[in-house]
């Protein structure tokens, strides 16, 4: 039997969305996982101590011979691996068990500039025979121009079920009633309030959904906040909510709107970074920035067709790499 460590975004996160893409990752590798002794360990955390690590401890060994090594999702490969909260926890001096891996489904993180130590970190970790699927050009830029490394752009994992008939079936018309999301900032952002009033007018019925640890207090600083709904912070309480009738999706958060289309709900995502802006670039996905709410009224009221562009032979040929894709091309 083989083994797989799946380095799991979603352990200890304060964010909602790693568990929509751990989710979307195990689905996807479902032929290399169903018949192999899986493992998960953290990123948000470190997942060994550098002396467990020095000492070759039985875990650390066990671990390190996995056969298959796979990081899942999000923008986990930060620029600066010195900052005090980077996306893996990982450093030079417990990173030797987990060389080898594969990402799935990755972003690069903010900004152009990057140094020396993160790069030679990277290189150390990641595998260099395997090709590596990202979610973007941008990320695929840095993994082979900055790290020296092989990628594929697949674009996010979470979006590799949007297929063409799958998309079919989206409302192209506005829902009578919506679920929206907030990101939590400093301070409150009279934007957010703007998005708020704007969608307590156009819809009969409003519900929030807490997708990091810090959102529902965030909204707790707007007005006009009557009446709507809070959704507990769990993936299996919005799932509920994507299962109700007349109902579709506008937000800030990028995975909470993906997994409103996997559930065939139209959705409208406010861009607030690079993640949704490179991701929209290459696939299409419906966007609007964050600063052009006043636009939001006219694109919810409007009639629109979910036509997302997924690279599928790209994720293809990313999955024919594993001898358990039988039916994938091959990569030559």
């Amino acid at each position: 039997m083989k083994k797989a460590l799946l380095l799991d975004t979603s352990i200890g996160t304060s964010n909602i969305g790693d568990n929509i893409i751990m989710e979307c990752v195990e689905r996807e590798l479902a032929p290399i996982l169903t018949d192999s002794f899986v493992f998960h360990l953290p990123t948000h955390v470190p997942a060994f101590h550098s002396y467990a690590v020095w000492r070759n401890s039985f875990a650390v060994q066990n671990h390190a011979t996995c056969d298959y090594k796979f990081v899942g999702g999000s923008n986990i490969l930060a620029k600066n691996m010195l900052t005090h909260y980077p996306q893996w926890n990982v450093n030079v001096f417990n990173c030797k068990p987990l060389a080898g891996s594969v990402c799935v489904g990755v972003g690069a993180g903010a900004g152009e500039h990057t140094d020396a130590y993160t790069t030679h970190l990277y290189r150390k970790i990641l595998s260099h025979s395997y090709y590596h699927s990202v979610r973007d050009e941008r990320s695929k830029r840095y993994v082979e121009d900055v790290l020296g490394l092989k990628a594929i752009n697949t674009g996010c994992v979470t979006m590799w079920a949007l297929t063409p008939d799958f998309c079919a079936q989206i409302p192209a018309k506005k829902a009578d009633n919506v679920v929206f999301t907030l990101t939590a900032r400093m301070q409150p952002d009279p934007s957010d309030q703007m998005l708020i009033d704007t969608l307590k007018r156009e819809y009969d019925h409003v519900s929030f959904w807490i997708q990091g640890d810090k959102d529902e207090a965030y909204f707790h600083a707007f007005s006009n906040t009557e009446g709507i709904e809070i959704i507990p912070p769990h993936k299996a309480a919005y799932e509920a909510v994507l299962m109700r009738n007349n109902i579709e999706y506008v937000g800030t958060r990028l995975h909470g709107g993906i997994y409103a289309l996997r559930h065939k709900k139209r959705a409208i995502i406010i861009s607030i970074d690079e993640r949704a802006r490179s991701i929209s670039a290459d696939t299409g996905l419906v966007t609007i920035e964050k600063n052009d709410l006043d636009r939001l009224p006219e694109l919810i009221n409007s009639a629109f067709e979910t036509k997302l562009n997924i690279p599928f032979e790209e994720i293809a040929r990313w999955k024919a790499q594993f001898e358990e894709y039988q039916d994938e091309d091959n990569l030559d």
